[in-house]
């Protein structure tokens, strides 16, 4: 690269940063060793917090007018010395590189803002081998998250959260402060171990995705299958008849609508298991299973995978007359209506069928709507626990209904026709409403007063294992019969 190229930042900086000041507690300046454009963008935040910045460089002639004119470049061996907390904005394979400074950095904070190469690669993570490079250093974990953007852009873009870990309290503190000035959300990840995951997490793709995305496409193959099998091919074989123009548009659009159904299902399931669980133990002072904890993890992306599906089966609707054979069909059954005679083709039961299916399905995706977007952290910050938990829970059920309804309008009264079952094979409509009928069934049972009573109590801290040994007999096992009064409580 031409010497004239490395003079002209990578990232240009907003806005005319602040001219530094001195800390609070009248402390030295914070050191930024490395001139790449993570350094930059973070020798612009500091001095944008009002911070003194010392940039240590091995040629501060050639790199001083890559910084803002708030941070100072200078030799790396100046920079140390006056900095008791620096920053190392280098590749891990140049830490080598500080050798000739382990005197002078000595009793100093190190943090290191390295990741990984790959994913579990195993032995010592990059803030590790720092720390044995220079034991007499204290290294923290740290920034490695914040890409260097959003150090630019500031905290109002991209994620606020910044782990933080270090086997000295004080030094973690002393970062988590420096993060909180620049507008970070600090989090204590623990001792310097924990750096391994640390370092890991911005190289995972989407991790709590994968589950739920294997599912959605699980549930599309199967129910895309199962309406290729009864709709194009057995038509196909045992009566010659050619359907399979309608794979890539009518198949799918038949299809989305099934899995945004039973997807938006399976949100709301594993709440009540949960509350099952509850309800069978008598207390919420019991862990529940390993595979249900994850299930409820995953909630938030399982609902947002069904609003996808949901909202390209609308797309795909909108779509449906546009296409070449429906044109045809239309005209072939305009022709054989002229044909046989009919002035009225009017049918009131279709009319008020089709009537409410488009207006429970409309309902349904502007609910889902409403849910997608209050999942967004910037809306779902902005509201309170009551607020949250109203709009994804009464809502949510209520998204669930009428899309179940979507679904129950759509077959109207096909379950009961025997003509609905070519091949013997039932409608997709209904094998994809056993799930959201169940779902909204267990919830109607959770009402019972008797039932929402116990639940209530339960979740208040009542136990009744807890008063069941209360009321032990002297001498009974504890799995025994308890006493009369204990039944009664």
């Amino acid at each position: 690269m031409p010497h004239g190229d490395m003079r002209k930042p990578l990232l240009q900086t907003s806005r005319e940063p602040e001219p530094p000041v001195a800390d609070s507690a009248g402390g030295p300046a914070v050191g930024v060793l490395g001139t790449g454009d993570f350094a930059r963008s973070l020798a612009a935040r500091l001095t944008g917090s009002g911070r003194a910045v010392v940039v240590g460089s091995r040629d501060p002639k050639r790199c001083a007018g890559l910084f803002p004119p708030g941070a100072e470049v200078t030799s790396q061996e100046d920079a140390v010395a006056r900095s008791d907390l620096l920053f190392l904005a280098l590749f891990p394979e140049h830490y080598g590189t500080l050798g000739r400074l382990r005197a002078a950095l000595e009793g100093k904070v190190l943090v290191d803002v390295s990741n990984a190469v790959e994913v579990n690669r195993g032995g010592p993570s990059n803030a590790e081998q720092l720390a044995g490079l220079f034991p007499d250093s204290i290294v923290v974990k740290g920034f490695n998250v914040i890409s260097a953007w959003a150090l630019l852009a500031g905290p109002r873009d991209g994620s606020r959260q910044i782990p933080v870990c270090s086997d000295s309290s004080q030094a973690k503190s002393t970062v988590m402060q420096l993060a909180r000035s620049m507008g970070f959300v600090p989090l204590d990840a623990g001792a310097l171990t924990e750096s391994r995951g640390v370092e890991d997490g911005p190289l995972r793709l989407f991790p709590s995705w994968g589950g739920p995305v294997l599912c959605s496409l699980g549930l599309f193959l199967l129910s895309y299958t199962y309406n290729f099998v009864r709709s194009v091919l057995l038509p196909y074989v045992v009566k010659g008849e050619n359907y399979f123009y309608r794979l890539p548009v009518e198949m799918v659009n038949a299809t989305l609508p099934a899995v945004a159904l039973e997807m938006l299902a399976l949100v709301y399931l594993p709440g009540l298991l949960a509350a099952g669980l509850q309800l069978r133990r008598g207390t919420k002072y019991s862990r529940f299973p390993g595979w249900l904890d994850r299930w409820l993890c995953l909630r938030k992306q399982l609902g947002l995978l069904s609003f996808l599906c949901a909202a390209l089966h609308a797309v795909y609707s909108l779509c449906l007359p546009m296409r070449r054979s429906a044109r045809y069909r239309l005209l072939n059954a305009a022709f054989n209506q002229v044909k046989a005679g009919i002035e009225n083709s009017w049918v009131e039961k279709e009319v008020w069928r089709m009537e409410l299916y488009l207006s429970f399905g409309i309902l349904a995706m502007g609910v889902l709507s409403l849910l997608a977007v209050t999942s967004l952290p910037s809306v779902g910050n902005s509201l309170n626990w009551r607020e949250f938990s109203f709009v994804q829970s009464r809502l949510g059920y209520t998204a669930l209904g009428l899309g179940t309804l979507h679904a129950l309008t759509f077959g109207w009264d096909r379950a009961f026709n025997a003509g609905s079952y070519p091949f013997y094979l039932p409608p997709s409509f209904m094998l994809e409403l056993a799930l959201p009928c169940a779902v909204l069934l267990g919830r109607l049972g959770l009402l019972l007063p008797c039932v929402a009573r116990r639940l209530w109590r339960i979740r208040r801290g009542w136990d009744s294992q807890a008063r069941q040994a209360r009321f032990q007999l002297p001498g009974e096992e504890s799995n025994g019969a308890v006493t009369e009064h204990a039944s009664n409580v």
